[in-house]
């Protein structure tokens, strides 16, 4: 035994002094690297201090998020938003306790409640749908080792709205689009995000019922198609999945698209919220499945246009959109960012002179998400969303078009109290994407553009991807949606309504950073008399 023991103690003096020799070594490298290259002064003169500094500031994103941001700090999503979304995703719970973490102090928008809330049996919903979902049961909770969770089958309400509340976009279209829920995915491409990600959506969002998914500006994708759901899809200014090889309409294609039973519309980008700019995607990420579906070369940066080149003013874009609804008889919708009270006058005055014009609006706020875009673009080019709705409902109004198109908010509402705004400042229908990215496992690592993020979201590194699996995650979606739409019911009745449909300004109260509350009402129509002012 003792010379098996010396022999393990001559191993280990071996071992170590390998591992000494080779830090030393490795230390005299760095010392002489370092002080020779001529990229990063600090290196020159302190080498190993250096090197120490960019390890820390490398690793302080993850640091501020999980040990020193507050529960309300993080950007873009709090600690606390975050594991809302994360909860209920996969929890198909909500309930929090002891009290709120909201600043009461702070300028805000909060719901009236009503003296005399509707009753559960009084809220009326669809009560014959249900879906089917999988969430987990906490068992334990322990500190230094994995929690203890439970999979369960779960049969829920869809929390659909009732057939004669239902939203119909288009309805003088020959093929109306019919809709029982108000919260929809946002547009998400192909390529921006990976196969198994749009995969887990699509099937998670057909599996809730009553909602839809938008393709983004990538093109239909066979992942978009694989769960059922219904489908928008988005031509953007590069017009990804319906062009020919001259990057022109391709009008055939459209048709043969219009003809799949899933696309019930399309929409036609002019900008988004993040990016009031044609998109990018970089070269790593076009792989030949995603060039082939989109009509471009494989492993190129591709950078659409600013617009579209087909037309350039409301007229022209006008009779575009006038072009592909006859020729597909489906709804035609546009996307657009808000810039100023005056950004859609003339689009609405066009509209009540010709009767021309898109069947929906999908307004985004300035606070939106993307895949990839520049850091101006996203700070200060376009309105977040508050400011942005009540222009384009009341420009609408002034026109007295208002009826004539639905309009589809988004810009961070992922929340029901936030949906409930929203729909009361007169959106008929929401949009969500970076809520649904959450809710299969995004964790908010900020990597979107570079194709690494790691846990297989919005990626197309098919390594990367294994992380992301869809017959769990497609349950998350499910029960992400399901507790919003139970929560903006649940909302609607504390404010005395039947239904979230009926929300108006006239529910929701604007206290300032002095404690003074106006309507949102007075606030509207402040905001009808600055564009009833304008001629």
């Amino acid at each position: 035994m003792s010379g098996i023991a010396n022999l393990l103690i001559i191993l280990g003096f071996t071992v170590v002094f390998i591992i000494i020799i080779v830090l030393v070594l490795l230390l005299l490298y760095m010392i002489f690297f370092d002080r020779m290259q001529k990229h990063h002064a600090i290196l020159r003169n302190y080498p190993v201090l250096g090197r120490m500094r960019y390890f820390l500031e490398k690793i302080g994103p993850e640091m501020r998020q999980y040990w020193f941001n507050s529960d309300n700090e993080g950007k873009p999503f709090s600690r606390d938003d975050y594991e809302h979304m994360v909860k209920s995703s996969k929890y198909l719970r909500d309930v929090i306790g002891f009290g709120s973490k909201r600043d009461f102090d702070e300028e805000g928008f909060f719901v009236k409640n009503s003296m005399f809330p509707k009753l559960a049996e009084e809220e009326k919903y669809d009560r014959e749908t249900k879906v089917t979902t999988k969430r987990y049961i906490l068992l334990k909770d322990p500190l230094f080792s994995q929690r203890e969770e439970k999979w369960e089958d779960e049969v829920s309400s869809a929390f659909l709205l009732d057939d004669e509340d239902a939203v119909i976009i288009g309805p003088n279209t020959k093929n109306p689009f019919r809709l029982k829920g108000l919260i929809g995915m946002s547009a998400m491409s192909y390529g921006s995000l990976g196969k198994n990600a749009i995969t887990a959506l699509s099937e998670g969002l057909a599996a809730a019922k009553g909602t839809w998914m938008n393709t983004g500006e990538g093109g239909l994708s066979p992942y978009h198609l694989i769960g059922g759901v219904d489908i928008i899809m988005q031509i953007g200014p590069a017009m990804f999945g319906v062009r020919d090889s001259f990057g022109e309409m391709d009008w055939d294609e459209l048709k043969r698209k219009s003809e799949i039973p899933e696309i019930k519309a399309f929409e036609i980008k002019l900008a988004q919220g993040a990016k009031t700019r044609g998109g990018h995607i970089d070269a790593e990420k076009v792989n030949p499945e995603i060039a082939e579906i989109r009509k471009v070369v494989p492993y190129k940066a591709i950078d659409s246009p600013n617009r579209f080149y087909q037309y350039n003013d409301v007229k022209s874009m006008c009779d575009f959109i006038e072009k592909i609804r006859e020729h597909t008889g489906i709804p035609v919708g546009i996307k657009m960012v808000i810039g100023g009270t005056d950004s859609v006058e003339e689009l609405a005055s066009y509209m009540k002179e010709t009767g021309k014009g898109p069947d929906f609006i999908s307004l985004d706020g300035g606070e939106g998400g993307t895949g990839a875009s520049y850091q101006e673009l996203i700070d200060s080019v376009g309105l977040p969303i508050k400011s942005a709705l009540p222009i384009l409902v009341s420009t609408l109004e002034k026109y007295g078009v208002r009826d004539r198109v639905k309009i589809i908010a988004s810009g961070k509402l992922f929340t029901p109290d936030r949906i409930a705004i929203a729909l009361a400042m007169g959106a008929d229908l929401v949009n969500i994407a970076r809520g649904f990215m959450i809710a299969i496992g995004c964790i908010q690592t900020m990597k979107c553009h570079s194709n690494a993020c790691p846990v297989g979201v919005a990626t197309t590194d098919p390594e990367l991807q294994k992380a992301l699996v869809i017959d769990e995650k497609k349950y998350r979606v499910v029960n992400f949606l399901v507790t919003l739409r139970k929560g903006l019911f649940r909302i609607s009745a504390a404010a005395g309504l039947e239904s979230p449909i009926h929300f108006q300004p006239k529910h929701i109260s604007y206290k300032d950073d002095k404690g003074i509350v106006t309507s949102l009402e007075d606030i509207m129509k402040e905001v009808n008399g600055q564009i009833g002012s304008r001629q």
